[in-house]
């Protein structure tokens, strides 16, 4: 088996455990590298908790620095941050030169990241424009010459908190079933937004149920799935339907 990279490029850094986590822990489980980029703490937007108990701004970082370290630990991620600000999160040539350098440095073979849309998050949209961006101009031989270009990995969209506001449409639903443990473990992580365990257990337990409806005799996927949704980004190139 070929060694893959996966390559999660997060706003905040809770939203790649709450959204990616099992994909993230099932390639490292099956010893395939990840690399997690989240561009800023959510500092400001992400950790009423932490600013209701009187923290103040570098204390709040500090926090959710430590709590996406706790989780991409226990999925078997690397972690890069860019500690870019939140609310806004905003787009400059130095944050997408940043993240070019680190495709090509990475090479991943998979991207996950933001939908297009998300009504209620804007940070979420810049991360998505960011990241799909970055992709291309990694590709480009003329950007930064003497360094070697990536191929075109596919983009995976993961599922927006708000999905019926955010226009999307998975057609991509991940079995996870086998590392869910450890995804609940890196949720619990996520000491900062509590609020948010139950909500994306029931998520999985939605998306799993879907899972399994659609998925045939061939997987054999059992009762209790636990899934996740994604939308591609790109088109698949194959030689064969299935």
């Amino acid at each position: 088996m070929s060694r893959e990279s996966l390559l999660v490029i997060s706003a905040h850094v809770g939203d790649f455990v709450w959204r990616a986590g099992g994909a993230i822990a099932l390639y490292t489980s099956r010893g395939h590298a990840v690399t997690v980029v989240c561009l800023a703490y959510g500092e400001r937007g992400e950790s009423a908790s932490y600013w209701r108990k009187g923290l103040n701004l570098e204390q709040v970082k500090e926090k959710r620095h430590q709590e996406a370290e706790a989780a991409v630990k226990v999925l078997g991620a690397e972690l890069i941050t860019f500690d870019a600000g939140d609310y806004p999160l905003i787009e400059t040539p130095e944050l997408l030169d940043r993240l070019v350098k680190v495709y090509r440095v990475v090479r991943p073979t998979v991207v996950l990241t933001h939908t297009e849309r998300d009504l209620w998050n804007a940070d979420h949209e810049t991360a998505h424009s960011i990241a799909t961006k970055t992709r291309i101009f990694a590709q480009a031989p003329g950007y930064d010459p003497g360094t070697e270009v990536i191929g075109a990995p596919p983009v995976f969209m993961f599922e927006p908190h708000q999905t019926e506001y955010s226009s999307f449409m998975p057609n991509v639903l991940l079995d996870i079933t086998e590392v869910w443990d450890r995804k609940l473990e890196a949720m619990h992580c996520m000491e900062g937004q509590q609020h948010l365990w139950d909500y994306y257990t029931d998520v999985a337990i939605r998306r799993g149920a879907q899972a399994q409806r659609n998925s045939g005799p061939n997987l054999g996927l059992v009762a209790d799935t636990k899934g996740e949704a994604y939308q591609r980004v790109y088109p698949q190139v194959t030689t064969a339907l299935s």
